[in-house]
């Protein structure tokens, strides 16, 4: 479908999901998006001014049915898509205003991405798949020696490192390609229902180790997920629907197993999938 492009002031406005002035400055500012797609004659919208806001080193999870819009609000923060109306700031820049020939440049220092189907290329092997961005960025061999001996500890995968995709389980190919995804300390990784080509026990050590980054390295992350075992790992759960957020919760001192409840129940109100 064609997307409908519609000009919004160049003005930023006090965002209605606003974090407390105490806490960091957001790494990521979401102010009343709209995303349209079609033609004059059968317009869809697919986001309805949503707003919200992401403090460094946050864990957020976006839910929702299909159709919802939590695929289409991750490509428009990504880049990916662009907006019809509204603004995305990440780390103070405006990326609803970034110039095409400069969003792979800003794709490359900025965010890391995780996707369902891996997104590695097969004739490289895991070691050199994760050791890509830097090599792209000109980092020093020792550095990149360095950066991935350390990522990979951490993921439990260094043993694996010589070995082709082809030849190792695909919870270590996810693995492979979320060390990719932070090798490059980037402001912002983007994980799009990174579990589910994955077994469930694939899926519970993926799933901890990104909570362990999260809290080891302060790593930021914004997740879309449909399952919500897999959401419960998060801090914050957005729940769209029909291009709104819905509702919104905190996990807080709570055990997983207690935000994992209140999710399934706000999904029963929602109407949306239940976990597989």
């Amino acid at each position: 479908m064609t997307s409908i492009q519609r000009t919004s002031p160049n003005t930023t406005t006090e965002n209605s999901r606003s974090i407390n002035p105490n806490t960091p400055t957001p790494v990521l500012r979401v102010e009343h998006i709209e995303k349209y797609y079609g033609s004059r004659s059968t317009v869809t919208k697919a986001l309805d001014d949503i707003s919200f806001q992401v403090r460094p080193g946050e864990y957020v999870s976006i839910m929702g049915a299909s159709g919802s819009g939590k695929t289409t609000l991750l490509n428009c923060i990504s880049t990916i898509d662009s907006v019809s109306a509204g603004h995305i700031f990440l780390d103070g820049k405006d990326i609803t205003s970034i110039d095409n020939n400069d969003i792979a440049a800003f794709r490359r220092d900025n965010l890391g991405f995780v996707f369902q189907d891996f997104n590695l290329l097969d004739t490289l092997t895991l070691e050199e798949n994760i050791a890509l961005p830097l090599t792209i960025s000109g980092i020093s061999p020792k550095e990149i020696d360095d950066r991935v001996y350390k990522i990979t500890e951490k993921l439990q995968i260094s043993d694996a490192l010589q070995k082709f995709p082809s030849q190792v389980s695909g919870g270590q190919k996810q693995r492979c390609a979320f060390a990719r995804a932070v090798i490059c300390d980037p402001k912002l990784v983007m994980a799009d229902e990174p579990t589910g080509a994955l077994d469930s026990h694939s899926s519970r050590i993926l799933l901890e180790i990104m909570s362990d980054l999260n809290k080891d390295l302060g790593a930021t992350i914004l997740m879309v997920t449909h399952d919500a075992f897999c959401a419960s790992y998060a801090d914050r759960i957005l729940f769209l629907k029909d291009g709104k957020i819905f509702n919104e919760i905190r996990k807080g001192e709570k055990t997983r197993s207690i935000f994992y409840h209140e999710i399934l129940d706000v999904l029963s109100l929602l109407g949306g999938d239940r976990p597989c």
